[in-house]
């Protein structure tokens, strides 16, 4: 029984003949301004699109990194009373770590790891993400993890970095089980160095679930887990997180910054 059954109780051919199709919006890309060592998609929050954050990442002093920053489906969410906007998969109330659209989660995490799929072989790849986005990214982790999507599908991206930004993880009491069936999901999740930031004054996704999601991913092999913390920062990014992350992306993916 996959991920996606254990959650809602369906059988396989119920699950097939309700999948939804999910319209993902433009992409944008920011080409690496010296050689093209890494490639990373950034994901954007509710409501929010690849445009504005790729204006964003065209910021950043990481010269040997592409950025690509997809659109995600404008679908209706139950957190805004079914108010239809940008959302990488629905939501309800944010409480540790559940949620009821793995569907949604699965048809994001493939969208991106789609996307992945076609960078040449010696470019190391990444996924980080704001809030909902950093959900998404923390998820497609567990993906990578497990060898597969909730519904079984294969996950054949090799990802070596995952960046979340005042986000949580979804299916985090169940991960733990899920991952020491397998040997190899013990592996995969020991190689795969995680990076997780939260403010301290988050009133939106309280600063707690991300703790928490730190926790759950090292109690479930994650082995490289940082968890940064700042004091007084809300539901939004600062300069100093920014720094933070590219220190962490460029020591993790072993990039040196010539453009060259």
């Amino acid at each position: 029984m996959s991920y996606y059954q254990q959650q809602h109780g369906t059988s396989s051919g119920s699950r097939t003949t309700a999948r939804r199709n999910f319209e993902f919006g433009r992409t944008y890309v920011v080409r690496p301004k010296g050689k093209h060592q890494a490639t990373i998609i950034w994901l954007h929050g509710l409501g929010d699109n690849g445009s504005s954050i790729s204006q964003l990442m065209e910021s950043l002093p990481l010269l040997n990194v592409k950025w690509i920053c997809p659109t995600a489906p404008i679908r209706p969410v139950a957190l805004l009373g079914g108010f239809p906007c940008t959302a990488w998969f629905d939501r309800g109330e944010i409480s540790e770590g559940e949620t009821d659209d793995w569907e949604g989660l699965d048809a994001s995490a493939a969208h991106i790891a789609n996307l992945l799929s076609t960078e040449p072989a010696d470019v190391k790849l990444g996924i980080g993400g704001f809030s909902m986005g950093a959900a998404t990214a923390i998820y497609s982790a567990t993906c990578f993890a497990l060898g597969k999507y909730g519904n079984g599908s294969p996950y054949t991206v090799n990802l070596r970095a995952v960046v979340g930004l005042s986000g949580w993880l979804p299916g985090a009491r169940v991960l733990q089980n899920k991952i020491e069936r397998s040997n190899e999901a013990v592996r995969r999740a020991a190689s795969l160095p995680i990076l997780l930031c939260h403010g301290n004054c988050d009133d939106v996704v309280p600063y707690n679930d991300g703790e928490k999601s730190s926790t759950y991913l090292s109690s479930s092999g994650f082995r490289c887990v940082a968890f940064k913390s700042y004091d007084g920062l809300g539901h939004f990014t600062v300069p100093r997180e920014m720094s933070d992350v590219c220190s962490w992306v460029s020591a993790r993916l072993g990039l040196d910054g010539s453009r060259s």
